[in-house]
């Protein structure tokens, strides 16, 4: 509540700001050029670009600082024994994240993309992730690959990939779970 007041502060602080400036420009007219007015018109632009800008860093430093967030990856490997159809993530059994991908979305990922599929805040603790994917494998069935994975978090922020990957042994896919370190 306290972050919401921050931000009205600050942005009728902004408008406040562009009122006395389109006032000062008015008066000026009468006195100056309409060339002034379109440079102090275009200057005052630039400085409620440059708050938007620095409120947008502010909040998000604000919503997820690096203290507490985390940020879950998916990646696929060639997609050659999986087409994944969708994701489901829990952490500590409560949903956090899901996805159905379209054919665009599987192809861009078995060509190398990467997509974040979730950000958000954690406190200090042990964390159970649990992911399902579900897709259709080489020869059309339906199937379900799923990987659990225990983490603890820090007061550093967290990265962490799900990648699907062929297993050429088995020819089947598997989940695997992989921290980023920064």
């Amino acid at each position: 509540m306290k972050l919401c007041n921050v931000f009205k502060i600050i942005i009728t602080m902004a408008f406040s700001l562009a009122f006395s400036s389109n006032v000062f420009a008015e008066e000026k007219q009468a006195v100056g050029s309409s060339s002034d007015l379109a440079q102090q018109l275009e200057q005052l632009k630039s400085q409620v670009l440059q708050l938007n800008r620095e409120l947008f860093i502010l909040e998000e430093d604000l919503l997820f600082p690096a203290s507490t967030q985390v940020a879950l990856f998916v990646s696929v490997d060639t997609g050659q024994f999986f087409a994944i159809d969708s994701v489901e993530v829990k952490i500590n059994d409560k949903d956090v994240a899901g996805f159905l991908y379209t054919k665009r979305q599987r192809e861009a990922l078995e060509q190398g993309g990467i997509q974040k599929l979730y950000l958000g805040n954690l406190k200090i603790g042990q964390y159970q992730l649990t992911a399902i994917f579900t897709g259709v494998d080489s020869e059309g069935r339906m199937v379900k690959r799923a990987a659990e994975y225990q983490f603890e978090k820090d007061d550093e922020a967290l990265m962490i990939e799900l990648k699907v990957v062929d297993n050429t042994k088995t020819y089947r896919s598997q989940v695997v779970v992989e921290e980023w370190v920064l």
